[in-house]
């Protein structure tokens, strides 16, 4: 049976999945076989696995840093916001419910039976399993039904290693308070703690650091400094969307949907040389110089329309388009595309019918069964492979639908306009195909570059295995797992 070792942090967002997954690069470089796993997340990133379910982006991106398929044990719940109060449930990657946060709370102590479940599965084929935390354990007021931090800690005996994130200031409070609110039992499970995006120079933060090991009385096993290289890899969170500005170059703008899923279909883009990627934020109008809009996806494609034309972008789309721009909608977004979205089952929301933009002759009736698969396509315009996965449900058609997108399996998938500048697919991750997208950007007129996609994340990989290896004492990380 492996060892485990639980990386949690002190807050969210502190760089607990990078680091796991730089971990799990350098123990698989150094010959070990290392398995990701996070008990439960939040996310509408979502990837899916071989085994036909689907997890957080983050841990599929850990599996690719141990060199490993992304299985479902990896991520054994996972929660997908539907709405401020409401979120599906995935457990063992498949949807088993649609909850409010009171109700999943309640939830949540039947849940630790499958979590512990799948962590046993991979420890039965791994070295080392390398745990991720959610939040923070401070967060005591969750702790009677927690599943996520120390209540798995606990249950299952994995030592842990805190994460302080001191780029928002405060992190010696942050470490010492929580070693002062949790409970004694969960404090002796955490046997150090790393500072994390440290800039300038860290020896100006030694007394910081001592005093953090007194006052807690844990091991401080590295300080590491800022790591450039991380907009290279996929972000599971929305709130981490930045945009990827380079002045002068052709413009793609992208809607930052109120329930934005999927996202990871711009990560190729924005490291594009020629593309200036513009994330449009509430409140901000769509530029009226960009080439192409992309309407991503959506974990709730009613809610998000209205929430698009409270912003008034249906107006701008319809400007955008009547000056000859491009427009590209993808899974919700393709949906947004059509006439109509019907929901007579109530899968997304309350039943109903919402008018959609009209930019596509499509409609969309959502149904219960969801699609869920990893598929190989070909581009209906250029002949380019597309390696993709699907993960949505619901069906569109239309007499745009006679102009597909792509072939799937030698039938038509998504819809073109008329005119060929509105277009629609259900395909996901489909920029990650080199030769596809250099002729899709082709098409928009916008240079692409010559390195592969896999090739720079696999490269940023191996920079911030190097990175951790050369700052956090590693060895010392692995002596505590057990």
């Amino acid at each position: 049976m492996a060892r485990a070792l639980m990386i949690q942090g002190a807050g969210s967002d502190v760089g607990k999945s990078l680091i796991v997954a730089g971990l799990a690069r350098a123990f698989t470089r150094r010959g070990l076989r290392v398995l990701p796993f996070k008990p439960q997340n939040m996310s509408n990133n979502a990837a899916v696995t071989v085994d036909g379910g689907e997890i957080g982006r983050a841990q599929a991106l850990q599996a690719l840093a141990a060199g490993v398929e992304p299985h479902t044990d990896m991520n054994p719940v996972l929660l997908k916001p539907e709405t401020d109060v409401g979120a599906q449930i995935i457990v063992q990657g498949k949807r088993i419910a649609t909850a409010r946060a009171r109700e999943y709370a309640a939830m949540k102590p039947s849940l630790m039976g499958a979590v512990l479940e799948s962590f046993e599965r991979l420890k039965a084929r791994a070295d080392l399993v390398l745990v991720e935390g959610a939040g923070s354990p401070a967060e005591v007021n969750l702790r009677k039904a927690d599943i996520a931090n120390m209540g798995f800690a606990r249950k299952a005996d994995v030592p842990v290693v805190l994460v302080g994130d001191i780029d928002r200031g405060g992190v010696i409070a942050q470490l010492v308070g929580i070693r002062t609110v949790i409970d004694p039992d969960d404090a002796a499970m955490i046997q150090g703690f790393v500072i994390n995006k440290f800039r300038g120079d860290p020896s100006l933060f030694d007394d910081g650091y001592k005093l953090i090991e007194q006052k807690t009385a844990w091991r401080g096993l590295g300080v590491l400094p800022w790591f450039a290289r991380a907009s290279e890899l996929p972000a599971e969170d929305a709130l981490g969307l930045s945009d990827a500005r380079k002045p002068g170059q052709c413009k793609i703008a992208c809607l930052a949907l109120s329930r934005i899923a999927n996202f990871d279909d711009l990560d190729p883009l924005k490291l594009e040389p020629g593309v200036d990627l513009v994330m449009v934020r509430p409140g901000d109008a769509i530029p009226g110089d960009v080439s192409l809009v992309i309407i991503p996806g959506s974990k709730s494609t009613r809610g998000d329309l209205a929430f698009l034309r409270a912003q008034g972008w249906d107006i701008d789309l319809l400007a955008h388009h009547r000056r000859g721009g491009h427009v590209l909608g993808l899974c919700g977004g393709y949906q947004m595309l059509g006439h109509s979205v019907a929901d007579p089952h109530g899968i997304e929301g309350p039943a109903g019918d919402t008018p959609g933009l009209g930019l596509l002759d499509v409609e969309t009736v959502m149904s219960p069964q969801k699609t869920l698969t990893r598929v190989a396509a070909v581009h209906a315009a250029t002949d380019q492979p597309i390696d993709a996965y699907e993960i949505h449900i619901g069906r569109t058609d239309g007499p745009d639908r006679a102009r597909p997108f792509a072939k799937l399996n030698g039938e038509p998938e998504g819809a073109i306009s008329s005119d060929g500048r509105v277009q629609g697919s259900y395909l996901h991750g489909l920029f990650t195909s080199d030769d596809f997208r250099k002729a899709y950007l082709a098409k928009l007129d916008i240079p692409a570059g010559e390195e592969p996609y896999h090739s720079r994340v696999e490269s940023a990989l191996d920079a911030l295995a190097d990175h951790i290896e050369q700052h956090l004492d590693v060895g010392g990380l692995l002596a505590l797992a057990r």
